[in-house]
């Protein structure tokens, strides 16, 4: 999925645009339509989504942890945090079942397989790095539960495995994390030494061109006006928001296009 290195009019090349529409439709298909509609919400690096006063880096953790899982309509779901020193990955994740819904307050988890509950938890540790760069912090745990999702549904997007990182970037978009993920897809490796800390960075597998587009379409699709989103962008993003903004617009006005039909809500 590369740009166009001689665009004309579209923000994105035809290609890349079409796979985000039509991932857009199969996270609306498989990731609970109804919740997009009345519980998601675009989350802002502002403290009224994440308040609280910590007093560690493990309660931080906890805390950024603890909201993000709730905003990615996850918080009935087994996962727990552990600590860097605890985490020593999981050879393979257990499977669940789900009774009605995978999102949202309505979620049931059916553990029928063990009587004990701690087998079918799901583990996810965090970056120390990151306590320092809240926004990266919160993108990368809506990635670990983004890709815990589509782990758990089973199915693939668009594109088939190959494009399942690329997904995994969109899915969490969809579930409300646009802004953090476009602000933190990347990090300019200029300036003095101290600004800098490649290991604080989260790994971004949309670049910001797309993820601005996907914050974009989601932002349309909520009926979010332009400045409501791009005041929390990086400036250097808020017209690259503008320009995707008005080019989707224009895109779903074409009422004979199938693909764009199958994201309008």
């Amino acid at each position: 999925m590369l740009l166009s290195l001689f665009q004309k009019n579209e923000f994105l090349d035809a290609a890349t645009s079409n796979w985000i529409f039509d991932t857009f439709a199969w996270a609306l298909t498989e990731f609970e339509q109804d919740v997009f509609s009345k519980d998601s919400q675009l989350i802002l690096p502002i403290n009224s989504f994440y308040p609280g006063n910590v007093s560690s880096i493990a309660e931080m953790a906890q805390s950024v942890f603890d909201n993000t899982l709730k905003y990615a309509g996850m918080q009935h779901w087994p996962i727990r945090l552990v600590s860097p020193e605890q985490y020593q990955g999981q050879q393979q994740m257990p499977k669940l079942q789900f009774k009605d819904v995978m999102r949202g307050d309505k979620v049931t988890v059916i553990n029928n397989d063990y009587t004990d509950t701690s087998v079918n938890e799901i583990l996810v540790s965090y970056n120390p790095a990151q306590i320092n760069q809240p926004q990266d912090l919160v993108a990368s745990f809506a990635q670990a539960f983004a890709a815990i999702l589509i782990s758990q549904r089973g199915s693939l997007p668009p594109g088939g495995e190959k494009f399942v990182s690329q997904a995994i970037d969109l899915v969490a978009c969809f579930m409300g994390f646009g802004v953090m993920f476009a602000n933190t897809a990347y990090q300019f490796k200029g300036g003095c030494g101290t600004c800098y800390n490649k290991h604080a960075n989260r790994e971004a597998a949309l670049p910001e061109q797309e993820m601005v587009y996907c914050l974009a379409l989601f932002s349309i699709l909520k009926g979010m006006r332009i400045k409501d989103v791009s005041y929390y962008l990086k400036s250097h993003l808020r017209s690259s928001f503008k320009q995707a903004y008005k080019d989707i617009n224009k895109q779903l006005k074409n009422t004979d296009n199938q693909r764009l039909l199958a994201v309008k809500i």
